[in-house]
């Protein structure tokens, strides 16, 4: 079934959209002058550069500062947690979350299985032994059925988990209740992964919250960005301040460097939290503009057989970090791959969604519960699964280009 394109109202308009030929790009041809058109490039503005001089003209750029301390403050008011430590990664906070909660040699940590690597690389940091959980199809987080088989298997043989890194994707919240009701009923402490998610909302409350501890990620393509960086939030103000102490490699409080523990370089600079500070006077109006980018992609395609996007829970808002969306071949005509092709023959960035964990030459030999015996949503995710130009500066001329070429694939 074609789609109507109702967000521009000229016919003429809808049909150079449809054939990719939108004036000023020579028909979308490659090499034609236009621009790659990112996936998520990162959203600067003038606060940013405010903060950083000011960094700069008081010489404050080692990883400690004013930046630091009101970069910390501000995200964890803006998020309602009672305390945040800045770090140099979102794989540092997970990594800092697992050693909190006592993960070691032996141990067992769940996670969702479709998802970044750099959410369960940290369970290998500390020697333990991740457990793959599957999605479900209203969230595409973790299934809450999937979860309930593991911990019941589990706990049948005698082996529960030391902890749960529970992910949120592509700016949505997981399904928190339902999986924190199992968890706690089982004894088993929650990492929220939040690193796509910040912004998004669960239950009433800011993704990220309602964990044990949560973990933001501000790499060069998150929906704010420090150029690289992470946030580690909790209300156990105790923790935080061990996990502090151990990213600043473990100094003890002595006249001479002495270190009774291990730690590590993790701490975010000066510079780098000023350049955060000021993202996150804008975060609100940049979740708006992924949101309404999302909008228009669905008003454009979603009226395409066989074309079905990422659906919002009823429990939260999702940021749209990214649009993504499923392309089932046989009633589309087209597989994602396909797409992909297509739209890098435009010079236009797309990626299939996360390859699923026990996917992965690394992980694939870990125990993988999918959502019902026999039916792996996440498989299905990733191999229908696409992820389109997003970002909250891509412009409507530039989204029309993307969408001209998508439904000229689509035959739409």
């Amino acid at each position: 079934m074609a789609a109507q394109l109702q967000t521009h109202s000229s016919p003429a308009r809808a049909a150079q959209l449809q054939t990719g030929a939108v004036p000023g790009t020579t028909d979308g041809l490659p090499g034609t002058g236009r621009s790659r058109i990112l996936l998520s490039p990162p959203h600067i503005g003038e606060e940013e550069q405010k903060f950083v001089r000011e960094a700069f003209e008081t010489n404050w750029i080692a990883p400690l500062g004013p930046n630091v301390d009101a970069f910390e403050a501000e995200l964890a008011a803006y998020t309602g947690s009672k305390g945040a430590v800045a770090l140099s990664s979102g794989t540092a906070g997970i990594h800092q979350a697992l050693r909190l909660l006592g993960v070691g040699p032996g141990d067992r940590v769940l996670c969702s299985s479709l998802t970044f690597v750099a959410s369960v690389n940290p369970i290998m940091y500390q020697g333990a032994e991740p457990v793959l959980i599957d999605s479900d199809e209203a969230t595409w987080n973790m299934s809450p059925a999937a979860l309930e088989r593991a911990l019941a298997e589990s706990k049948r043989e005698g082996r529960l988990p030391k902890a749960a890194v529970v992910v949120n994707l592509y700016g949505q919240s997981a399904d928190m209740l339902p999986l924190l009701e199992l968890l706690d009923a089982y004894g088993v402490p929650v990492v929220e992964d939040a690193a796509e998610s910040l912004g998004a909302t669960c239950s009433g409350r800011s993704s990220g919250t309602l964990g044990r501890f949560g973990v933001y990620s501000f790499n060069g393509n998150k929906i704010i960005t420090t150029s690289g960086g992470g946030m580690l939030v909790s209300d156990d103000l105790e923790a935080l301040e061990k996990a502090r102490f151990w990213a600043t490699q473990a100094r003890d409080q002595a006249p001479h460097y002495q270190h009774s523990e291990v730690g590590y370089n993790y701490r975010l600079s000066n510079i780098l939290a000023g350049v955060g500070r000021g993202q996150l006077r804008v975060l609100d109006e940049r979740v708006n503009a992924r949101r309404a980018v999302f909008d228009r992609y669905r008003e454009a395609l979603g009226g395409i057989e066989g074309v079905s996007f990422m659906p919002e829970a009823p429990y939260g808002r999702s940021t749209r970090w990214l649009t993504a969306l499923t392309v089932d071949p046989a009633a589309a005509g087209i597989t994602t791959e396909q797409l992909i092709a297509r739209l890098a023959d435009e010079n236009v960035e797309s990626r299939p969604v996360w390859k699923p964990m026990h996917r992965q030459p690394l992980y694939g030999k870990c125990a993988y519960y999918p959502h019902e015996e026999g039916t792996s949503v996440s498989d299905r995710l990733f191999e229908q699964g696409l992820c389109l130009p997003s970002g909250s500066s891509l412009s409507e001329s530039d989204q029309d280009f993307v969408i001209g070429i998508l439904l000229h694939a689509l035959n739409a």
